[in-house]
């Protein structure tokens, strides 16, 4: 009558027993739901290295960002500078040539005028050479005397 069938069916329930008596499923329950628990809390602690890894990489976006415009700002001022001086530059060496210019055209009309002067003065030495001569030849006496420096003396009157 009982045959093994019956005791197999029987092992299984005194198993089964065994199993609800030591409370077995909610030991799995409860393993399980510690795992779950741990694989939450993985997942938030994930969410929130990734939240702070985006708000760092906006932070470093956000610094490059502003260095760039840094960059482009000390750039343009540099630019800006350097026409700033170059024009300068230029305008203190166009300033420079045209009073050395002046100071060049000055002495040379200095030089035409002290020559002008130096031949003036050699023809009047001259003409009161000559003059000197030619009455020296025509006049004799006392009154040629007379003549000769009345005459040199209105020369040089004239030409100076």
């Amino acid at each position: 009558m009982f045959d093994a069938t019956f005791w197999a069916f029987v092992a299984l329930l005194v198993f089964l027993g065994i199993v609800l008596y030591m409370r077995v499923p909610g030991m799995i329950t409860k393993a399980l739901d510690d795992r779950a628990e741990g694989i939450e809390k993985e997942l938030d602690e994930a969410r929130q290295l990734r939240e702070e890894a985006q708000a760092v990489l906006a932070e470093y976006q956000r610094k490059t960002q502003n260095a760039e415009r840094e960059a482009e700002d000390i750039i343009a001022q540099a630019k800006a500078e350097a026409e700033r001086l170059t024009e300068a530059t230029n305008l203190a060496l166009s300033e420079l040539i045209e009073r050395r210019t002046r100071a060049a055209e000055l002495k040379i009309a200095q030089a035409e005028a002290q020559a002008r002067a130096d031949v003036q003065a050699a023809a009047a030495d001259v003409a009161i050479r000559a003059a000197e001569m030619i009455l020296a030849k025509q006049t004799t006496g006392e009154a040629g005397d007379t003549l000769v420096a009345d005459g040199i003396r209105e020369v040089r009157a004239k030409l100076k």
